[in-house]
Order: C-alpha cells, then sequence, then structure tokens
C-alpha cells in the first residue's frame, strides 16, 4: 500500500521539485544574462503582443511543404490556428471537444475525457474517429485513425507544454502526413529558450477537480536547449461515480538544438491516465425533438457508475477470466518519443525528416446501454422487448439487491446494461522524410516517403449484462426463479445476465508506405500548389475463433450456459490496397491583407482492423472508402476585421450496402452508396474599438445520402412492429445543420496588469441520431466564460466556466437501436452534456 502510495505522489512531486528548480535558475541566470537579453515580458505586455499580431501572418507548417512554413494567408486551403492562450480560452473539457474552434468539425465530448466520436462536416461517420487524425509535432499517433474502442486523441493530453495546435480540414491533407481525407490536428510543443522561463500552476474546480500543470525552459548549452512539464489532476467529475472520474499526468521533454543551417528537436513524454466513460442516461422525450429529466435522474450530474459495481469479475474473458474496475475508465498508458531534423544542405537542397515511436495500452471499462428500463415487475413477468424482459414464470421469481438490502420492490426501475472491459495495446513507428529542391525562383519540387509499421493486440469481454437499478449510482441485483420445482439462477451473484456475448482476442499487425511528391510555385501574388501521393497499406488481422461453452456445467445456472469462448484457431484476415491521391491549389493575393483562392482533391480512406478486416475474409474486404472535395476561399484582414470564408462540395463514396426492395428482401449483389454536401464555414472577428473584440466560430451544412436504393428493416419500438425506411436524401447523422460560436471580450488595463472578460455563446442546431433520421437529437444553446487577470509580471489568475445556465443539450442517444430510440412510455437513453463546471487558476510565471 505505502509502494501505491508513493507511485501516485511520484508524479506531482518530480513536476513541483523540477519546477522549483527551474525557478531558482531563472531566477539567477536572468540576473546574470540581464546585459544580454532583454527583460522577460509580463503577461499582459505578451499577451497584447498576441493581440496585435495579424492572424493571417501566422506561419503554420501543417499541410504545406514549403521550408519554415506558409503564412496563412497564403494557404490555399482551410486552417485553424490556436496559440496556448487561445486553447485555454476555449475552455475544452478534452482534447476532442477542442476541435469545436474549427469550423465544420463537430467533437461530440460527452463522454469524456476520451472515446469521443468526431464528426468532419460533409463525411458521413457516425461514430468514433475514422476521418480524424492527431499529431504531436507533424507526426500521426497511430497509423490508423480510429479502431473499435480506440481514437486517437483518446492518447493526447491538453497541458502546458503544447505551444500550438493547427487544425486543418481536408485539402493537403490527403498527400502529406498519414494522407487523412478529413482533418487533422497537428500539436506543436514548446521548447527551451536562451533566458530560463516557465509557469507553475494550480486549479480547484467546483466537481472536486484537483490540478498542477508547470512547465520550464532553458538553456543547456550554447544553441542547445531543454524543457520539461506536465501535469497531475484528479477529479471526482460533474457525474460523481463515488471513486474518481479522472485520475493521473502526464510528463513531457524536450531537447532541441539550433544550428546556422537547421534545427533538430527530441521530445518525449509518458501519459498514465484514467477517465471515466460516460454511458447514455435515461430521459423523457417529448414530441420528437423535447427532452426532460427523468424523474429521479438528473440528466446533468447522474451516472449509473457507483461503487456497488466498481469492482467485477469477468469469467468469459479470454485466458480464463479477469477482474475488472470501472474506476479505470477509458485509460491511457502510452509512452512517446520522437523528433524533427530540418537541415539547409545548400545550393537550393533542403532536408526534412520526422519520426515516432509510441505504445503503451488503451483500456476500457465501461458500462454500455441496451435495453431501455421497466419496473423490477415487468422486467421478470413480460416479454417486452423494449426493456429486454425475461417472460419468467408469473411469481416465480426472487429479485434482491446483491450487496445486501433485502427484495427489490416490484415498481423499483430497473435496467441491464453490458460492463464490457476491453484491453487494448498499441504499438507504432513512423517516419516521414522529404527533400526539397529550389528548381528554378519561386519553384520548389519536394519528395516525400512516409512509413510507419503498427501493431494492436486486443482481449475484448463484450456483453455481460449486468441487471441494476435505473438510479444515480446504481444497485445490482440478482434473480432466481424456480421452474418446475426447480431452482434457476437467471444471474450470478454479481448481478450478470451473461458472461458476455463476444469474447475474443485479436492481433493485428500492418505497415502503410506512401510516395508523394508536391511542386509549389509562386509567381508574383498566384501561388499554385499541386502534389500526387501513391500509397499502400498492408495488413493482416488474426481473430479468434469461438465455441460457446457452459463455463460451469451446470445448466441451472443459466448466465453461464453458452459462453462464447476462444476455441485455439483463428481467422487470418490479409489487406493489401493501394490507391493515388492528388491535390490542386491556387492562391492569390489580392493585397498584403487580402487573398483567394480555390482547391480540389480526392483521396481515399483505407480499413482498419477492425471495420475492415475482422469478420471479412481475405479478398472480400470492403472497398476503400474516397471522397472528391472543391473549395474556395477567402481571408481578410484589417484592424477592424478578420475574415476566414470557406464554401465547400464534398462527394462522398465506398460505404457498401445490400440492395433491396421495398419490403426490405435482399436484390442483386452488394452495392456502394455515399453522401453529397455542401457547406459554408467562417471563423471572424470584429476589433469595433480598442481592447473589445468579437469573435465568430460558424458552419452551415447541406449533406445527405446517396445512391442507397434500398430500405432498412427496424423495429419500431412503440408498435413493436417490423418496418422499412429508406436513406436517400436524409440528413448525414450526428451532424448539425448550423452550428455557431459567438465570443465577446473585453480587456481592461491598469497599472499593475489588466482583466480580460469574456463569454461564449454557442448555438447547435437540429441533429439526428442515426441514418434513419426518425430520432431527433433536437437543438441548443449554452453560456460559457471567463475572467483571466493578470497581476504584476509573474501572476496569472483564471477563473472559467461551461454550461452555465444548465442546459440539457444531446449529442447521441441509444446508439444500438435503429429508428426512434423511445419507448411506448417515452423514456430514452441518451447521452446529454455535463451541467455547469466552473474552476479556478492560479499560476506563478518566471
Amino acid at each position: 500500500m505505502k509502494n501505491k502510495q508513493l507511485s501516485r505522489l511520484s508524479l506531482p512531486v518530480a513536476i513541483a521539485a523540477i519546477l522549483f528548480c527551474g525557478a531558482v535558475m531563472a531566477q539567477d541566470t536572468t540576473s546574470t544574462q540581464a546585459s544580454q537579453a532583454p527583460a522577460k515580458k509580463s503577461a499582459a505586455q505578451q499577451k497584447a503582443d498576441a493581440a496585435k499580431a495579424k492572424t493571417l501572418e501566422q506561419v503554420v507548417v501543417t499541410g504545406n511543404t514549403a521550408t519554415g512554413g506558409l503564412k496563412k494567408i497564403d494557404t490555399s486551403y482551410s486552417v485553424t490556428t490556436a496559440s496556448a492562450e487561445q486553447i485555454k480560452m476555449a475552455n475544452p473539457k478534452s482534447t476532442a471537444d477542442l476541435l469545436k474552434i474549427s469550423p465544420g468539425m463537430w467533437p461530440e465530448s460527452t463522454g469524456g475525457q476520451t472515446g469521443a466520436n468526431i464528426e468532419i462536416a460533409g463525411f458521413p461517420g457516425g461514430g468514433d474517429a475514422p476521418y480524424f487524425s492527431t499529431q504531436l509535432m507533424g507526426s500521426p499517433l497511430y497509423g490508423m485513425p480510429t479502431l473499435s474502442f480506440f481514437e486517437t486523441t483518446s492518447i493526447f493530453r491538453l497541458d502546458d507544454t503544447v505551444d500550438r495546435v493547427e487544425i486543418l480540414q481536408g485539402g493537403p491533407s490527403v498527400v502529406f502526413g498519414d494522407g487523412q481525407i478529413g482533418a487533422t490536428a497537428n500539436f506543436m510543443l514548446k521548447t527551451g529558450t536562451d533566458v530560463p522561463s516557465g509557469s507553475v500552476g494550480v486549479t480547484y474546480g467546483n466537481e472536486n477537480l484537483r490540478r498542477v500543470d508547470g512547465f520550464f525552459g532553458f538553456p543547456i548549452a550554447e544553441s542547445w536547449y531543454g524543457s520539461v512539464g506536465g501535469f497531475w489532476r484528479t477529479s471526482d467529475g460533474v457525474r460523481d461515480p463515488q471513486f474518481a472520474a479522472d485520475k493521473g499526468g502526464q510528463l513531457t521533454a524536450t531537447l532541441s538544438h539550433d544550428s546556422d543551417n537547421g534545427t533538430m528537436t527530441l521530445y518525449a513524454r509518458q501519459l498514465n491516465d484514467r477517465n471515466q466513460f460516460i454511458t447514455p442516461v435515461p430521459l423523457l422525450q417529448h414530441g420528437t425533438d423535447q427532452f426532460s429529466a427523468y424523474p429521479g435522474f438528473d440528466p446533468l450530474t447522474d451516472t449509473y457508475y457507483s461503487k456497488a459495481i466498481q469492482h467485477v469479475h469477468l469469467p468469459g474473458y479470454p485466458g480464463g477470466g479477469t477482474d475488472a474496475n470501472l474506476a479505470n475508465g477509458r485509460g491511457t498508458k502510452f509512452s512517446f518519443f520522437g523528433g524533427n531534423f530540418d537541415y539547409d544542405l545548400g545550393n537550393g537542397w533542403n532536408l526534412s525528416d520526422k519520426f515516432l515511436l509510441d505504445g503503451g495500452d488503451v483500456d476500457t471499462n465501461a458500462l454500455f446501454s441496451g435495453n431501455n428500463p421497466g419496473s423490477m415487475n415487468d422486467m421478470l413477468y413480460t416479454n417486452t422487448s423494449s426493456m429486454g424482459a425475461f417472460n419468467l414464470p408469473a411469481g416465480s421469481a426472487s429479485a434482491s439487491y446483491v450487496n445486501g438490502g433485502g427484495m427489490v420492490d416490484p415498481n423499483q426501475s430497473v435496467i441491464h446494461q453490458g460492463w464490457w472491459y476491453i484491453h487494448k495495446h498499441l504499438k507504432n513507428i513512423s517516419n516521414d522524410f522529404r527533400l526539397s529542391k529550389d528548381l528554378f525562383e519561386g519553384n520548389t519540387l519536394t519528395a516525400g516517403l512516409y512509413l510507419t509499421h503498427y501493431t494492436m493486440d486486443d482481449k475484448w469481454a463484450l456483453g455481460n449484462q449486468m441487471l441494476m437499478t435505473n438510479t444515480p449510482n446504481a444497485q445490482p441485483i440478482k434473480v432466481s426463479y424456480v421452474d418446475n420445482g426447480q431452482t434457476k439462477y437467471l444471474t450470478d451473484g454479481q448481478g450478470f445476465l451473461d458472461y458476455g456475448g463476444y469474447n475474443i482476442a485479436q492481433h493485428g499487425s500492418a505497415t502503410n508506405k506512401a510516395f508523394y511528391l508536391s511542386d509549389v510555385w509562386r509567381i508574383g501574388k498566384w501561388l499554385i500548389d499541386a502534389s500526387g501521393r501513391v500509397e499502400n497499406e498492408n495488413a493482416t488481422n488474426n481473430v479468434c475463433n469461438l465455441t460457446n461453452i457452459d463455463l460451469d456445467g451446470n445448466p441451472n445456472t443459466l448466465y453461464d450456459n453458452s459462453v462464447p469462448t476462444c476455441n485455439g484457431t483463428y481467422a487470418r484476415t490479409r489487406y493489401d490496397k493501394t490507391h493515388p491521391s492528388w491535390t490542386v491549389g491556387v492562391n492569390y493575393e489580392l493585397a498584403d491583407n487580402m487573398s483567394v483562392y480555390v482547391r480540389a482533391n480526392k483521396g481515399a480512406h483505407f480499413g482498419d482492423f477492425d471495420n475492415a478486416l475482422r469478420g471479412n475474409t481475405t479478398g472480400n474486404t470492403p472497398p476503400l472508402q474516397k471522397v472528391q472535395n472543391f473549395e474556395g476561399g477567402f481571408k481578410y484582414q484589417s484592424d477592424l476585421f478578420y475574415a476566414d470564408i470557406s464554401v465547400y462540395h464534398r462527394q462522398f463514396n465506398g460505404l457498401t450496402y445490400q440492395p433491396t426492395n421495398g419490403q426490405g428482401v435482399p436484390v442483386g449483389a452488394q452495392a456502394l452508396y455515399g453522401s453529397d454536401s455542401k457547406g459554408v464555414n467562417l471563423a471572424g472577428a470584429v476589433t469595433p474599438f480598442e481592447n473589445f473584440k468579437l469573435q465568430v466560430v460558424a458552419n452551415y451544412l447541406d449533406g445527405h445520402y446517396t445512391h442507397n436504393n434500398s430500405c432498412f428493416l427496424f423495429t419500431d419500438l412503440v408498435s413493436g412492429s417490423t418496418q422499412c425506411i429508406g436513406i436517400n436524401g436524409k440528413q448525414l447523422q450526428r451532424q448539425p445543420k448550423v452550428r455557431y460560436m459567438l465570443t465577446p471580450s473585453y480587456r481592461v488595463p491598469f497599472d499593475w496588469g489588466d482583466i480580460t472578460a469574456f463569454v461564449t455563446y454557442t448555438h447547435v442546431g437540429p441533429h439526428t441520431q442515426d441514418q434513419s433520421a426518425l430520432q431527433q437529437l433536437g437543438s441548443y444553446d449554452t453560456w460559457d466564460f471567463g475572467i483571466v487577470a493578470n497581476v504584476q509580471k509573474s501572476w496569472q489568475i483564471r477563473l472559467q466556466g461551461t454550461n452555465m445556465t444548465n442546459e440539457l443539450g444531446l449529442t447521441e442517444s441509444n446508439s444500438r437501436i435503429f429508428g426512434s430510440a423511445a419507448g411506448t412510455d417515452g423514456v430514452i437513453l441518451a447521452r446529454p452534456m455535463e451541467g455547469r463546471e466552473v474552476n479556478l487558476t492560479v499560476k506563478y510565471l518566471f
């Protein structure tokens, strides 16, 4: 126990010790270097300088091959940038939630810190994040953008070691990096400087958040620099599960070197964090898109999670069963080591190389919803399919609480949910090498080779339906009944109705190889780029074959009579596909502060271990998904206005379906369908007078499904009848047609510093749960706020809050029910935003 306590304390103690030493070094070194270096500016001065900087003059390195990057005014594509301070002002609840600052991005972060669904306007996603990639210093974190129970923001945490982020949508991303056809967020780390500097801060939140952050950058020798920083925090969460909802931290370090001809940066990061994965909660639906609280369940602050269901044993887990702990949530234990090297070889030649090695565990311990709730009596003695009722002989059953408390009231509302455990071990190594040559004045040709090899080792225990009270901090229930004089056990002693419906072990291994060429030609005010890429993905996946086994040989223990178990044989699937991608862009600078651009691109999305290989056979894997994108934009900045406006037309295909007749009967062979989308994205600001600014992020999407000649069979929960519905012309699932954020801010200067206050109003328009568009999720509006005070040169106080009006807004309903998810009583399982959250940070800068 003592060793565990010491290990828990090691990270925050290490951060505090390093930062304390750094502060002392900074003071000593600053005094001796005062004649050599300018005095450090206060936080207020730094903020004022940043405010005066022209946004279009900012340099971006993502999505282009220009040595040192391109100014935003020269980029012929949509890119959103945010500094460390702007990231904090966005007050993101998670890494995925930060993506809301990019118009057209729709991150559903209501599930907690990790496991977000990330939608990009015009891409028919519907869950996970297949069309989004996370990069660190220009290197993708994993070879595939998503897997089952994994998306790349889950292995990245925001803290004070992050210098800025660049979020790129479409355009040139189909050629560079991992060839992502959707969107890419590239996070750049802070590095050391000539004058030692840094910060240490503590944060407290109303959900009992306690957090320490720090960063220290310093010189090591002439032209050599180092940095170290990180965070540690614990929180009960807005939805208190009766154990730590979020607990952990990370440590990051860099080593950099500057020379006359180039730069080198090495970086390392260790992340150990565990986070509650928030499951849908019960609500009442009124009409098609209005919702209210279910009696006894606060949709803003309550959760099913509790100490009573925290620790379980899952006998169906591959290899003979395992213990699992809800407090481990969707956690991450990951290590990163990478480097960037840029060098001017002379005579117009430039070399660039980026590499990353990373790996670790990304496990999931969480509840997953299935059927709707009902009374204990109805659950036992009816055959109501919407609640998964048991239809036992009348009066035959005994239902009692697992942890004592006696018999369960027949009128008690109950539910059964899946207690899922997924162990996922990932490894990744990637390298992106570029060689550029200035062919003639204004023209540069770049050749690149991108290589990555990555693996996945999984063990799953899915199913594990646990019967529990339909209440906050639920209590598990065990059930037995008498049939013809014989006692039968419907659940085990933990409340499990089964020991899993899908208990697999799988191992995936893949290598991607891509060669690309890019030519950039500047002709006066014109900047023209044309790029092409050829990529091959060669992957294999081995999944254990399952045999149903009676684990204890007792026919009266119904919960384990037919448990899917790995039988020692494996299904092996090979995947080997090659595809080209290309992009062409033209930018014209109308004036020093204004430009227009057009761009066309076409790219492909390769399959992943879970969504293309598992469940399919070699030679019969799904086809590549492809997108064709046309976009144009206008950028302008003056002292009064800033505007970055883009319009696009995206055509997507490659989703497989089975054509049917009007009754849902299959007709002919499988075919492909897709989507067609048109939209407008806007990022802008108005500064009508000194110290006041109004910022806007907005998008409009007109996107629908196309080329699907079928109807989908489903069971209507109200009537119980089987119905069939087509999806052609239906709104793309989960994506709001309209979303905008308005942020007015005002800075008040004082002799001792300044105070900046801001509010953010967000409107999310109508959106739907699935392709049927039958389950509407409605629209909602939220208010966030922030007050930031910079005191003298060394102190900053920040008070920020989200969802201050406790708005009830939904991002997802029951994803395992197609069509309307509300039953006859109007009860629906859905995932709403969390309620009001306020936190206070005090930071010392040195």
